[in-house]
């Protein structure tokens, strides 16, 4: 009998779950067994490695549902070392008791290395999961055309001198899109079109904060939220420019709406969002993310006679109002383009470890003739030449930074992506459900709960 683990690792995402059940699903119809590994990596660490049987008799458990967020095995930051030899020597006799002859692991960049040295056991592949859309290369050259300046940032590893390819054909995307990216912008989207009421009733300024430390493009894919002002991590920002776009929008429509990744760097390379002291009048320290300094350095180049002038009698600072839209990017139920391409990686993952693949990535392609179909790679063709995993950014073609929008390409790809994206099960799921009657007599109902009930140990 051949039985796999898979674990979930990392943040969590709208379609974790999915990913699950599609690996579920696809081994039911091969006869594998397959257990779920509580809490990602931190639950081989433990001793009793806590594991849910999560198709019995090839059956899946009625618990495992792709329409639900997150997931039900829990997840967690910890990774693992390989030069922590004992406790690598006693994670594999832990894995040997339970009888694993293959891993999926569902996860990033991190995770990635995380099952690195455990592929030195048994085969070991990933399903990939982030909000971010991150993992992956813009065209397969790409991570070649980094180099390593130990001289300059202090040795970090940097563009090569040579730029990249201005230009890239959508099939050279290699991971095209990552389930939950398509969810994550749906919630983005709603949050902009609703504080765009705010802004517009108000004549005021709003500053939208959305994910993306590193790439761009949950704010790109924000663009169907029709924000004025759209800035990424990838472009450093040009506040003279930024200033004049504002200064004429407001003076035409009497109310700016700005989105930015987390991540937005200044000129000097400098991010928004680092973590900088201020102080407030009783002397207690502030931390500020991007959108609080973006809103403190517009409040200081307009000041208060810009919105004076314009017969609004409110100062720089009442008129420029910011917020997160945080962590319910990446919550709730999956909206059906990411349901479905993680039902259909989550299998493509199980049907690696049956062709005997090790190490390897199930992928998500897509071509103009084709449409969307999964694939696969090694794991290690993300790596750079120093073995360093890079977030894929967005493609400078991808971005008009004159405008502040997507470029023509890059409105290419989000529609690929987002077309269709919601189902009508999507619809109706919020129609049937969100004011249920029954919601109001009854407690929320845990999975956890269930899957309390569910969870084994071994003993050594």
């Amino acid at each position: 009998m051949i039985r796999y683990a898979i674990l979930t690792a990392g943040g969590d995402t709208p379609a974790l779950n999915a990913t699950i059940c599609g690996a579920v699903e696809r081994a039911n119809s091969l006869k594998i067994e397959m257990i779920g590994i509580i809490r990602g990596f931190a639950g081989i660490h433990d001793p009793k490695v806590p594991h849910v049987r999560l198709n019995p008799l090839f059956t899946t458990i009625p618990e495992l549902t792709p329409f639900m967020g997150g997931t039900l095995l829990g997840a967690s930051r910890t990774y693992i070392d390989p030069d922590q030899t004992e406790v690598m020597a006693e994670i594999r006799h832990r894995l040997e008791i339970l009888k694993i002859d293959g891993m999926i692991c569902i996860g990033g960049d991190g995770t990635i290395n995380g099952m690195q040295p455990l592929s030195e056991f048994f085969p070991c592949v990933l399903a990939p999961k982030t909000i971010d859309n991150d993992l992956g290369l813009n065209y397969s050259d790409e991570v070649n055309e980094l180099t390593f300046d130990e001289s300059e940032n202090g040795g970090r590893r940097h563009p090569g001198k040579t730029p990249g390819r201005p230009v890239i054909g959508l099939d050279e995307i290699v991971n095209y899109v990552t389930p939950g990216f398509a969810t994550a912008v749906f919630v983005v989207v709603q949050g902009v079109e609703r504080i765009r009421t705010t802004a517009e009733s108000h004549r005021r300024i709003a500053i939208i904060e959305v994910m993306g430390r590193d790439s761009g493009f949950i704010p790109l894919g924000s663009s169907y939220g029709q924000p004025d002002i759209i800035l990424i991590p990838e472009v450093p920002l040009d506040m003279d420019r930024l200033e004049q776009r504002i200064a004429e929008l407001y003076d035409l429509q009497k109310h700016v709406v700005i989105v930015l990744g987390e991540g937005v760097s200044d000129q000097d390379g400098r991010q928004l969002g680092a973590a900088t002291k201020s102080y407030d009048p009783a002397g207690n320290i502030i931390f500020s993310g991007a959108a609080e300094e973006l809103k403190r350095l517009l409040c200081k180049r307009f000041g208060d006679d810009f919105f004076g002038t314009r017969r609004k009698h409110e100062s720089a600072d009442s008129a420029i109002f910011t917020r997160k839209v945080g962590h319910t990017q990446r919550g709730g139920f999956p909206i059906k383009f990411d349901r479905f391409h993680a039902v259909q990686l989550g299998g493509k993952a199980v049907d690696l470890l049956i062709e005997g693949r090790n190490n390897a990535i199930a992928t998500l392609q897509w071509s103009q003739e084709k449409g969307f179909f999964p694939d696969s790679l090694m794991a290690n063709k993300l790596r750079d030449q120093w073995g360093k995993i890079h977030p894929r950014h967005v493609h400078p073609s991808f971005y008009d930074a004159q405008r502040f929008q997507p470029s023509l390409l890059g409105k290419n790809y989000l529609r690929s992506v987002l077309t269709g994206a919601i189902g009508a099960e999507d619809v109706e799921q919020i129609r049937a459900d969100m004011f249920s009657p029954g919601k109001l007599s009854t407690r929320y109902q845990s999975v956890n709960i269930d899957i309390q009930r569910r969870i084994e140990t071994i003993r050594e």
